[in-house]
């Protein structure tokens, strides 16, 4: 085929009006940012948070959209470690260029992902990890939860107030794990009470009987443990297994330490947990959770995500502007003067931290109920 000058006038001009379509359509919707543990040991807890995420994109455009737009978030893998956590990120900084970051999950995974979108001076909001770690992150970082230190106060109080004195830890050896067992069993024995013995279990393995049989050599009251999904499935099955379920299990962040164990298993279970749904708005969400994906939320984590969603939204249509450092102001404003999310109200200190969070205390009856 011969291609004349009128042809290539006319194929120069069709992909002039490919590239401002594709520019209008790229204009067409105002994009953020998550990373989540669609994979990996998490993965029933990041696939609850990503329905809710999705949950709450339907409600901000239900209710107009972003800016006159459709509002979009682009949810990305973590794939439950640091790597994935940090290639996603990057890819929605420099590709997607998003002026937002919601995630990630676990302290370990989300602590370099975020100090890495604070160095690029993207707003990054934390919706799962609780190390005192999270309080250091810099300007750009903001938190929707409660961290280990209040957590520690609040849980040490409720096992004392179950009447156990000598009981033993279990908790992930990694960044919130130590955390945690640390500033439990400070807390734990200024009440007057002692952990006999503890382990930090490394995540991952086919078995942890042998942790399990130590720390029942120490005799205790009961078992505080935290543990994430998979790991947990595995620990508290063995545990059944070994007859140590004869003795009161604590679980530190209920909904993540039974997320994957069986319901013959977690039954009677007792913990505690970040605050999940609270008041009329959380009911409405809960109820339109429910419809839209046949089941309940399985983890308060879901909750913070819709949370964070709605809130960057909210902050977009404040600063009118997608640029992140307006966005990062805006989020400042709104939390100055409270923001009612489906975790309660939503107010920042001036480090950018939640004040008051929530905690709840929980069992385990064929399914979560609060106690």
């Amino acid at each position: 085929m011969t291609f004349t000058r009128r042809h290539l006038s006319l194929a120069a001009a069709a992909a002039v009006l490919g590239l401002a379509a594709l520019s209008v359509s790229a204009q067409e919707s105002v994009n953020v940012g998550t990373v989540l543990p669609l994979t990996g040991t998490n993965a029933t807890v990041g696939e609850d948070m990503r329905r809710a995420v999705a949950l709450a994109v339907e409600k901000v455009n239900a209710d107009g959209g972003v800016l006159g737009k459709k509002f979009n978030v682009i949810v990305e893998d973590s794939g439950g470690n640091v790597t994935g956590a940090l290639n996603a990120a990057r890819k929605l900084v420099s590709v997607d260029k998003v002026p937002v970051v919601i995630g990630a999950y676990i302290s370990s995974v989300t602590l370099p992902m975020a100090q890495y979108l604070v160095k690029e001076g993207v707003a990054h909001i934390n919706i799962a990890a609780t190390s005192v770690k999270v309080r250091d992150l810099g300007a750009s970082s903001f938190n929707l939860i409660g961290l280990e230190d209040k957590g520690n106060k609040f849980s040490s109080k409720d096992v004392w107030d179950l009447g156990l004195r000598n009981v033993v830890m279990i908790a992930p050896n990694n960044a919130y794990g130590q955390g945690v067992a640390h500033g439990f069993k400070q807390e734990f024995e200024k009440l007057g009470g002692k952990v006999v013995a503890e382990a930090l279990y490394t995540a991952g393995q086919s078995t942890y009987r042998r942790e399990l049989q130590q720390l029942a050599r120490s005799n205790p009251d009961g078992y505080v443990y935290t543990a994430y999904g998979q790991e947990s499935a595995v620990i508290n099955r063995e545990a059944l297994e070994l007859g140590l379920r004869a003795k009161p299990f604590y679980a530190i962040l209920f909904s993540m330490s039974l997320s994957d164990t069986a319901p013959e298993i977690a039954k009677g279970q007792m913990g505690m947990e970040v605050g999940g749904f609270q008041g009329d708005v959380g009911k409405a969400y809960a109820e339109a959770f429910a419809a839209k994906y046949k089941e309940g939320i399985k983890s308060s984590y879901a909750s913070y995500a819709y949370d964070a969603v709605a809130l960057t939204a909210a902050a977009i249509n404040k600063a009118k502007s997608t640029d992140t450092v307006a966005v990062q102001a805006a989020l400042k404003e709104i939390g100055k003067g409270g923001f009612v999310g489906v975790t309660g109200p939503i107010a920042f200190d001036n480090e950018r931290q939640r004040i008051d969070p929530p905690y709840v205390k929980l069992k385990y009856e064929g399914k979560i109920v609060p106690r």
